[in-house]
Order: C-alpha cells, then structure tokens, then sequence
C-alpha cells in the first residue's frame, strides 16, 4: 500500500527541478573560491600550490552533490522563489568541501584505490612520490598528504562558509548544525572503523546507528535543517518535520550504498565492487544476511564465512539469504514514510515536489 501511495505522488513529479542552474552556482562558488586558494598557496611556495591544484581536482571531481541540494530545498522551502541565490551560495558550496574532507579520510582509512572512477587522494599522491623519485615509502607519504588535504578543505569550508552574510542570530543557528553535522559524521565513521574491529558485537539495529551517524546526519537531515537555519528565524515544524525526513532518506541512502558495495557495477559506481564483503564491514545488509541465515558466522578477521568453513561469503550467497530483498523493502518503507511527512508541511510548493523527487533519486541510484 505504501509503495503504490509513494508510486502515485512520484507520476507528478518533475524530474531534475531547478538542478543545473542551482548545481553550476555551487561549481562556479567552489572553483572561484579555490582558484584564490591555489594561487594564495603557490605565492608561499610552488609545491604548496601543487597540493592545492590537486586538492582542487578531488573536489571538482564530480560527484552527485546532494548536501548542497538538499540545503537549498531546505532553504527555499521557507523562503520560496522570491529571494535571491547568490547570497548563500558560499554556505552550500562550503557542504561540499567538508564532504571532500569526509571522502579523503574515509579513503585513507578504508585503503581504497578509486573515488568517482577516479584514484584515491592518497593514490594520487604516492604516484607523484614514486614519478618523481622522491626518498622514503611512496604510500606512507601519500597517506601523510592526503591526510593534510582533507584536514585543509576543513578549513576551506569554514573559510567558505564566513562569506556567508549572515545576521549574528542567524549565523549562530546556521554554525549550531554545521558543528552538529560534522561532530556526528565523525562520531559514525568511528563506530564504523570500531565495527570492523569487532563484528561480533554488531548488529542490524547498531549499523542503522552508524547509518544515521555516518550517513544520514551530514548527507540529508542536518544539511536540510542547515539550508532551514539560512532562511533566517526557524520554524520549529518544519525543523521537526526536516530531521525527521532528513533520518528516513538518509537510512535509505546507506543502506542503498550497502546493496552497491556488494552489487554495484564498479563502471558505474567509481568503486570496486566487495570492498565491505573483504574488509567483513557489519552493514545492515551483511548483518540481516547473518540473521536470517544463522549457519553464517563472522570470523575473527571480521570477513562474514559459513560455520562450517566451506568459503566466504558471496553475493550469491546473500541473495539467497533474501537479505537484499528486505533491504529493499526497508528502503521503500523509509522513502514513503518520508514523503508523507511532507504532505502537510508548510513549505514553498516547488520546495515539496523537488524533496520527493530527492527522496527516490537519492535512493534509486545505481552509483
């Protein structure tokens, strides 16, 4: 019933509402902000504006940009039509820096190879390394400068984000789910690398925590409720009613991106495919594939095998286990529930229609 009320609202919906224009104000926002960051760099020393240049590639790398566009719609949903883009472009742009930020230290931590299709930040240094034939490991000094350039566009979205012009109130709200957004991102990827360490401890409902933490908070709910605090005094309905959609699409997206890890096509994700099945990472998916299938067991590397040692786990082998299909099921369940929430809130029209059709793009995407 549930998915037949969802498939009835999504026949009345827009595709792509106002995103080219909205996605090439924040391209056009990030690569002027950081052409004068590179060229401050350079003026200090001409390796200092090598780091930056490629630190500006893996930003204008592409990537779907959701936290930009879900903070405008929440933005403009309490503004509607009237007011002007460009004075918050700074803010929604400066989303994208800290998500750069986030996707360089979790490449790091993860030992990924491949971003976007792309390599890896700490990849692509430790090719310049070993290219130039400098002294000492070629990963370790990867690893070391990818560090610095995520903890640098850190600072670059803070830096981004105070060209915002902002009354004192109004700034003080907006910075209140900023530092929100990132202390629960970093708290999530902790619980996340704990999970890897400790699989035995996990369960379905403890990944849907890292979900909400890691995942949820800084891709949809606290960016939805920071584009809100934009629009000046908060109306406490529509914050509610924000972080309430804002968990439910957010679940929705990781657990989307668990189904992708395991069967995404790599041409299309940008990412090997099995990275969580060989790193034995406790998603949802691989944990109500232990539930439903007990003789599953994980050992103690973290990699989820049969009890009886015959061999890991595999996609097939998940599948059988019908985990996936519940996972679906889960999804649709968290998107419906979603959209109704939206029903009655008292947000711009244009605002609502784009909050759906951003509730299934995110979680209907084959990358």
């Amino acid at each position: 019933m549930a998915n037949d009320t969802l498939e009835g609202k999504l026949r009345r919906v827009p595709r792509q509402v106002s995103r080219p224009t909205l996605l090439d104000a924040v391209e056009g926002t990030l690569a002027d902000f950081l052409a004068a960051q590179i060229a401050a760099l350079e003026a200090i020393d001409p390796a200092l504006g090598g780091m930056a240049r490629t630190t500006r590639d893996l930003v204008l790398a592409g990537g779907k940009r959701l936290r930009p566009t879900f903070a405008y719609w929440g933005w403009r949903g309490a503004t509607g039509p009237g007011e002007p883009l460009d004075p918050v472009l700074p803010a929604l742009a400066a989303l994208e820096l800290m998500h750069t930020f986030a996707l360089v230290h979790d490449d790091v931590m993860d030992e990924s190879a491949t971003r976007r299709g792309r390599p890896t930040a700490h990849r692509l240094f430790a090719g310049q390394h070993a290219r130039a034939g400098r002294l000492g490991d070629s990963g370790r000094f990867g690893t070391t400068a990818a560090i610095l350039v995520g903890d640098l566009c850190l600072v670059w979205a803070d830096q981004l984000l105070a060209r915002t012009p902002l009354s004192t109130a109004t700034l003080f709200s907006v910075r209140s789910r900023y530092d929100r957004m990132r202390v629960e991102a970093v708290a999530g990827q902790y619980l996340d690398v704990l999970g890897e360490s400790s699989p035995q401890e996990w369960s379905a409902e403890r990944a849907l925590l890292v979900a909400r933490l890691k995942t949820a908070s800084y891709t949809v709910q606290r960016p939805l409720q920071f584009g809100l605090a934009l629009a000046g005094p908060v109306d406490s309905d529509i914050d509610d009613a924000y972080c309430r959609y804002g968990q439910l699409v957010g679940e929705a997206f990781q657990l989307r991106d668990d189904l992708l890890g395991v069967y995404g096509d790599p041409a299309v994700t940008g990412k090997p495919a099995g990275d969580d099945l060989r790193a034995g990472k406790p998603t949802t998916l691989l944990l109500l594939a232990r539930q439903l299938a007990p003789e599953l067991a994980l050992d103690p590397a973290g990699a989820v095998n049969p009890a009886d040692g015959s061999g890991g786990l595999t996609p097939r082998s998940i599948t059988e286990t019908g985990a996936p299909d519940r996972v679906e099921q889960m999804i649709q369940e968290r998107v419906a529930a979603a959209v109704a929430i939206l029903a009655d809130l008292p947000i711009d029209g244009d605002a609502r229609t784009a909050l759906i059709e951003l509730a299934v793009r995110a979680t209907q995407r084959a990358a």
